[in-house]
């Protein structure tokens, strides 16, 4: 499937009947599985930022649609009836504490993108948002009819949990952090296949705080996903992608919002070409980027997290260039350049800098990317930073302690003086089959600021150096707004710009 966009949007009346057909399709097995137009009005009217779609490539992928209830209303076996008001939803209170699913779903043909979480994220953000105490729904069982026969919805419940029974929805459910907590009897009429039982899940909001009346911000953190990269031989792109893949995994069940790689992690793919020169062997390797891009979009989408591919050669017009890719989680891409690349890239290599500089927007701010060596130079920094940059990565590829510790200490400069985060991300290991890739060394590290709302070394977290392994940071972006007004000093507006004045060149 070519995906060239995904977007969450608030449900609108416009959509109506896409979203019936793709009810009818999703609930095939139950009569009139759904909703009216004016039931739609209804939640749309009480409650509108409830109800959101999923589209791809602008048609309709997917739907969730909740209420807030005051659970204290409600016994604990309440029926689905109930629970919306009979269909008027009139148990909608805006004062309530639970935020309560009515429906879920994704088209068929979607199925396997990982599309679900993403609707399952908007909620739980939404009640983080609202200061709600905890979201829950009526979950179905749809496979319980075929062993209802010989155990109880509670023995099927666990045998799904221990993975003895596949169920799809309560799997799916439990995989994003839902926990069944009692069995509803006869909760929605007609539903033979669980045979009118469902489960109630629920996800427990752990930053919910009893309403008072002292007024609070809200703050906007980031969850950042650094993988240091261990630097081993692999037989084709294919076992590369795979051990990619496999981080890609890994800092997206944590939840992260982005997942960094180092400068030339596909290094390792030059080993079949050790008997070329290093300039025609590093040519070689450029004609894996397109297909690593593509490959990196994709996890993107299915894991639902934005990739910064680190750095690999690309070759423009006959030229080589080191750049990487800005894949986002909405299948859209962008592309950095290194703009001063090492004299031994150039010597070595034939290597040509980039010619661009630009901040990126994502779902998560403004960032900046820098490759290795752009981090030593200041003016790219504060270029980004006039642009409203929030967080800078830095992939990097050090051989030795000096060379990194040149990479590290500009980076952590650059966040002082420039009031934003910095992740940097190297590989660690060695290649001794591959000409000019000798021993790495790197500690991974977000950088912060240094004032009284943040790590007094500056260090936000660090990964143990020369170690494959992943390194998760959160980051508020709040932060960066009080230091910009109440710091202690104040670095970007304390800058004399009667007497200078830094710009780029068109």
């Amino acid at each position: 499937m070519n995906i060239e966009n995904i977007e969450l949007q608030y449900l609108t009346l416009n959509d109506y009947q896409e979203l019936k057909s793709a009810m009818i399709e999703a609930y095939a097995s139950l009569p009139d599985a759904y909703w009216l137009e004016e039931h739609l009005k209804s939640l749309i009217d009480k409650f509108p930022e409830g109800q959101i779609v999923l589209k791809v490539n602008g048609q309709l992928a997917g739907c969730a649609l909740s209420i807030i209830v005051d659970y204290s209303e409600f016994e604990d076996h309440h029926t689905y009836q109930q629970i919306t008001g009979n269909y008027t939803f009139n148990t909608h209170r805006p004062d309530g504490n639970v935020l309560y699913g009515i429906d879920v779903f994704i088209k068929s043909e979607y199925r396997g993108l990982r599309l679900g979480r993403r609707l399952y994220d908007y909620r739980k953000e939404l009640c983080e948002r609202l200061n709600l105490r905890s979201i829950a729904f009526g979950g179905r069982i749809p496979n319980y009819h075929k062993y209802a026969e010989e155990i109880s919805p509670k023995e099927y419940i666990e045998k799904v949990k221990r993975k003895e029974i596949h169920d799809p929805v309560l799997n799916f459910q439990i995989s994003n952090d839902f926990h069944p907590s009692k069995v509803l009897k006869k909760y929605l009429d007609g539903d033979t296949d669980s045979n009118e039982f469902a489960v109630l899940m629920e996800w427990d909001n752990i930053y919910y705080q009893k309403p008072n009346k002292q007024a609070s911000q809200q703050k906007t953190v980031i969850r950042l996903g650094l993988i240091q990269w261990q630097m081993r031989p692999y037989n084709n792109l294919e076992e590369l992608m795979q051990q990619a893949e496999f981080f890609v995994d890994a800092v997206s069940s944590y939840r992260s919002d982005f997942a960094l790689f180092p400068e030339f992690f596909n290094a390792p793919l030059m080993a079949g070409n050790n008997h070329l020169p290093e300039s025609e062997a590093i040519r070689e390797l450029s004609k894996y980027t397109d297909r690593i891009v593509s490959k990196f979009s994709e996890l993107a989408v299915a894991y639902n997290i934005n990739i910064i591919t680190g750095s690999m050669p690309e070759i423009v017009d006959d030229l080589l260039y080191n750049v990487g890719y800005l894949c986002r989680r909405d299948g859209s891409t962008d592309r950095y350049e290194k703009l001063h690349v090492t004299p031994d890239e150039a010597k070595v290599w034939g290597m040509q800098g980039g010619r661009e500089l630009k901040t990126f927007d994502t779902d998560c701010g403004k960032i900046g990317v820098l490759i290795c060596y752009d981090t030593e130079f200041p003016e790219l920094g504060r270029l980004l930073a006039d642009e409203g940059m929030d967080i800078l990565f830095v992939p990097f590829l050090t051989d030795t302690q000096n060379g990194y510790s040149r990479v590290r200490h500009c980076a952590q400069a650059r966040a002082i003086e420039n009031e934003c985060y910095v992740a940097i991300a190297g590989s660690v290991g060695n290649l001794p089959k591959v000409h000019n890739m000798d021993i790495q060394y790197a500690q991974s590290t977000v950088f912060t600021p240094c004032d009284f709302s943040f790590p007094a070394n500056g260090i936000k977290a660090e990964a143990t150096a020369n170690t494959e392994m992943i390194l998760i940071a959160d980051v508020d972006l709040g932060l960066l707004r009080e230091l910009n007004q109440f710091g202690s000093v104040k670095n970007l507006q304390d800058r004399r710009k009667d007497l200078f004045v830094l710009k780029k060149k068109k």
